[in-house]
């Protein structure tokens, strides 16, 4: 990973009624997300299982790449934002074969 990286953890809080414009964004919002994981931008992403919360993990060079990142995607104009900045991200790489010797 690039040392002058930084990790930001995003803490997005939606709205508790969903408005039919959000709803029709979240196609806009994954293909975004997907775009940014792709990139290396988002680390991971995740949502509540009551659907109140998403979290991200962003890698990037500053505050204001994050900023201008978190207002491209589609949502965001719906929800609070928290950021964090990150002393250290580590995460297992689940998409990493596990060797076996049988």
């Amino acid at each position: 990973m690039d040392a002058n990286l930084m990790q930001y953890m995003v803490d997005f809080t939606m709205p508790q009624d969903l408005p039919e414009e959000f709803v029709s964004r979240i196609p806009h919002q994954r293909a975004a997300v997907n775009r940014l994981l792709g990139e290396g931008k988002i680390l991971n992403y995740a949502l509540s299982l009551e659907n109140s919360k998403l979290w991200a993990v962003f890698s990037v060079h500053s505050e204001a790449e994050l900023m201008q990142l978190i207002q491209t995607l589609p949502l965001t104009r719906y929800m609070k934002v928290r950021i964090s900045e990150l002393t250290f991200y580590h995460a297992a790489n689940p998409f990493a074969a596990a060797f076996s010797v049988n």
